[in-house]
């Protein structure tokens, strides 16, 4: 098997670490029973004064308006919504939207160039991906296990040039079933996710580089 570094199997490994990344947030994003467990375990339904049947169906609004082939248009069943919090919601779907077609075209990418380097039995960008990625949650875990509330608020600031991410409950009663102990679930599996990906990329690599040795 040739060296794994070399300009294009670095240039495929960041392929693929974006696909890694991208795919994982897809993937939680679209993952509802995480929220459903959390109704529960966070005590949502108290917190919010909202019935669990209002909460899922309000929930499952907002991520199918998240989805690509999602509706143009955000209407909550049971919730008021301002038009601060409409415009955040299409600046957060335009961000979604983007990721999901980062996972598409870093996927075919991806294939691509796995049939040109398998051809010529080189892994090397499946290795440099396993070895290069877990940059990424490791750096992102250190900093939310510092300081979550930070993280957060810091991630607000670089994707948002507003403040209309500071929902009033009293217009916006959305942000009362969305407490941030769930956005940090979904941090937390994202980055496992990342690392499960970056850790199979490595796997995979290796058992190649001893079936074509």
């Amino acid at each position: 098997m040739k060296k794994s570094f070399s300009p294009s199997n670095l240039a495929l490994a960041v392929v693929f670490m974006l696909f890694f990344i991208s795919f994982s947030v897809v993937l939680v994003l679209n993952f509802r029973p995480l929220y459903y467990h959390d109704i529960e375990a966070l005590g949502i339904v108290e917190s919010s004064g909202i019935s669990e049947e209002d909460i899922r169906t309000n929930y499952d609004t907002l991520i199918s308006y998240n989805s690509i082939f999602g509706q143009k248009e955000l209407d909550f069943p049971t919730l008021a919504m301002s038009e601060s919090g409409k415009i955040h919601f299409e600046e957060v779907k335009n961000i979604f939207v983007f990721v999901q077609w980062l996972c598409i075209s870093t996927l075919f990418a991806g294939t691509a160039g796995l049939f040109f380097k398998f051809r010529k039995k080189d892994a090397g960008c499946l290795k440099l991906a396993g070895v290069l990625t877990p940059l990424v949650p490791a750096v992102l875990g250190g900093l939310i296990a510092l300081n979550w509330e930070n993280f957060f608020v810091t991630f607000h600031h670089i994707f948002f040039r507003n403040d209309y991410w500071l929902f009033n409950p009293a217009t916006d009663p959305v942000i009362t079933i969305l407490p941030d102990a769930f956005f940090l679930h979904c941090a937390i599996a994202i980055l496992v996710l990342i690392i499960f990906f970056s850790l199979l990329s490595f796997l995979v690599s290796q058992l190649l580089s001893r079936h074509w040795s």
